[in-house]
């Protein structure tokens, strides 16, 4: 898994498969999921990241297992 701020670009992308993107999908806007051949969810990209989310909160990563 890979997680890409794109300063220049104002956007995030969450990368969960190394699998090559056949189709994307505005699910709503600004919020683009990539789909690999098989139908399965291997990206997601948030465009405008500065509109949604706090600086402050762009400034850290938390990660959580279970």
């Amino acid at each position: 898994m890979r997680i890409k701020i794109d300063k220049e670009n104002d956007s995030l992308y969450l990368s969960l498969d190394e699998k090559s993107v056949a189709v994307s999908e505005e699910v709503k806007p600004g919020v683009i999921l990539d789909f690999d051949d098989e139908g399965n969810v291997i990206g997601f990209e948030l465009l405008g990241l500065s509109t949604r989310v706090p600086a402050d909160t762009l400034k850290r990563l938390e990660f959580e297992t279970t």
